[in-house]
C-alpha cells in the first residue's frame, strides 16, 4: 500500500468514529428535552407519581391508620377519671367444710384507681405530644423514601440517555459501515477500510448492550421502590422540579428537624410524667359485708371505704427519672447536630445548583460556537479550501459540545431535585 493509500484509509476511519459521534450529538441537541425518546407512552410517570406509589408501599404509611387509631385511644385514656379502670372484688366465707354450723360470709367491694397529684394532666400532655410526633415522624419518613427515589429516578435519567446515544451511535455506524461496503466493492476503498467500518459497528453494539445492562439495572431499582416501572415514554420533563428560593425559616420546617423537635418534647413531658409518678397509684375501695353467725341467725351487713396508699419508689423511681432525663438531652443533641448537618447539606446543594447552571451556560454557548464553526468548515470543505482532518476535528468538537449540554442539563435537574430534599420538600 502507497503513503498516499494509507493516508486515505486513515483519514476515512477518523471520519467514521467523529461522523459517528457527531450523529448522536446532533440528534440530541435538536430535542429541547434532557432525555431523548423515540416514542410517547400513553401514560407516562412523572417524578411525584413514583415517589406516591413508592410511598404507598412503605410499612409506615400501611400502619399510619391503625398509629393514628392508638394516638387518639391513649389521648382519650390520658382523660379519663382514673388512671386505670376500676376492678371488682367478691369474696365468701362458710363453715360447711369442717363444723357446719351455718356460719357464712359473702363480701362484694369495688376498687377504683385514683391518680397522682398533676398526674392526669401531664398524661395528657404527654399523649398530645406523642400524637404530633406521628405526624412529624410520618412526614420524616416520607422525606427519607423521597430521597431513595429521586437516587432512583435521576440514576434512571442516565442510564436513559446514554442509551439513546448508544442507539443512535449503533446506527450511524451502521450506515458509514454500509456506504463503506459499497464503495469498498466498487474499488473506491481498501478492504482495510471496510474491516475498520465493522469494527466501529461491533464497538457500538458492545457501547450498547452495556448501556442497555446499566438502564435495565436501574429501572429494576425504579420498580422495587414504586412497584411499577416507567416507560420508555416517560420524558425527564415529569421529573425536572422547581428550583425553590431558600430561608432560614425552611431550616426548623424541615421534616427532619421536626421530628426531632417533637422528639425533645415528647421526651421532655415523658420525664416530667416520670417525675411525678414516684410511687404506684393509690386505690379507693368500697365494700359490703354480709354474714350471719350460725343457722336460724339474722344476717348482718356492713359497709367500708378505704384508701390504699403505696410508698414511693425510691431508687427505681430516682433510675426511671434519669433514665427519662438523659433520653431528652440524647434528643437535644441530636436535635443541634441534625440543623448543623442540614445547614452543610443546603449550603451544598446550592453551590452545586449554581455551578451546575455556570456549566450549562458554558456549554451551550461552547456548542453554538461549535455549530458555528461547523457550518463555515462544512462550506469551505466542499469549496476545497479545508482538508479532511480539519473538517473532522471541528465535527469531533461539535459532537463533543453538544453531549455535553445534554448531560449538563440532567445533572442541572438532578441538583435541583437534591436542593429541594436538603430543604425538605417532596417530590413534585
Amino acid at each position: 500500500m502507497t503513503f498516499g493509500s494509507r493516508t486515505k484509509s486513515w483519514r476515512l476511519h477518523c471520519g467514521l468514529v467523529v461522523t459517528a459521534i457527531f450523529c448522536s450529538a446532533a440528534a440530541q441537541a435538536q430535542s429541547p428535552a434532557v432525555v431523548i425518546t423515540p416514542a410517547k407512552a400513553a401514560a407516562p410517570l412523572s417524578l411525584q407519581q413514583v415517589f406516591e406509589a413508592a410511598w404507598a408501599r412503605q410499612p409506615e404509611a400501611l400502619t399510619l391508620p391503625s398509629r393514628r387509631d392508638a394516638a387518639r385511644a391513649q389521648q382519650s385514656a390520658a382523660q379519663a377519671w382514673t388512671p386505670e379502670p376500676a376492678a371488682l372484688e367478691m369474696g365468701y366465707k362458710t363453715d360447711r367444710l369442717n363444723r357446719n354450723q351455718g356460719a357464712s360470709e359473702i363480701e362484694v367491694g369495688v376498687s377504683v384507681p385514683l391518680w397522682l397529684p398533676r398526674e392526669r394532666a401531664q398524661s395528657a400532655a404527654l399523649s398530645d405530644a406523642e400524637a404530633v410526633a406521628l405526624e412529624s415522624r410520618t412526614m420524616a419518613a416520607k422525606l427519607r423514601i423521597a430521597a431513595t427515589v429521586r437516587e432512583a429516578w435521576w440514576q434512571w435519567q442516565r442510564a436513559r440517555i446514554e442509551v439513546d446515544i448508544a442507539r443512535d451511535q449503533l446506527k450511524n455506524t451502521q450506515q458509514i459501515a454500509a456506504d463503506v461496503e459499497r464503495r469498498t466493492r466498487a474499488g473506491d476503498l481498501a478492504r482495510s477500510d471496510q474491516h475498520q467500518a465493522q469494527g466501529a459497528v461491533a464497538g457500538a453494539q458492545a457501547h450498547l448492550a452495556q448501556a442497555e445492562a446499566s438502564f435495565s439495572a436501574a429501572r429494576q431499582q425504579l420498580q422495587a421502590l414504586a412497584g411499577v416501572a416507567p416507560v420508555a415514554g416517560d420524558v425527564d420533563g415529569g421529573g425536572v422540579e422547581q428550583d425553590p428560593s431558600t430561608s432560614t425559616a425552611q431550616a426548623e420546617t424541615h421534616a427532619a428537624v421536626q421530628e426531632l423537635k417533637d422528639k425533645v418534647v415528647v421526651a421532655e413531658r415523658s420525664a416530667a410524667l416520670t417525675a411525678i409518678q414516684s410511687r404506684a397509684n393509690p386505690e379507693l375501695t368500697l365494700t359490703t359485708t354480709r354474714d350471719r353467725g350460725a343457722f336460724g341467725e339474722a344476717s348482718q351487713q356492713t359497709f367500708a371505704l378505704g384508701v390504699r396508699i403505696p410508698f414511693g419508689g425510691g431508687a427505681r423511681h430516682n433510675a426511671r427519672t434519669a433514665q427519662a432525663l438523659a433520653d431528652a438531652m440524647e434528643v437535644q443533641a441530636q436535635l443541634g447536630l441534625e440543623r448543623e448537618r442540614l445547614a452543610a447539606e443546603q449550603e451544598a446543594a446550592r453551590v452545586r445548583v449554581e455551578a451546575a447552571r455556570t456549566q450549562l451556560a458554558a456549554a451551550e454557548q461552547r456548542a453554538s460556537l461549535a455549530r458555528e464553526s461547523r457550518g463555515f468548515f462544512d462550506k469551505s470543505f466542499r469549496l476545497g479550501e479545508t482538508d479532511l482532518p480539519t473538517r473532522l476535528r471541528i465535527e469531533a468538537e461539535a459532537a463533543e459540545a453538544e453531549r455535553q449540554v445534554a448531560i449538563i442539563r440532567i445533572e442541572l435537574a438532578a441538583a435541583i431535585s437534591t436542593k429541594r430534599q436538603t430543604l425538605g420538600l417532596l417530590p413534585q
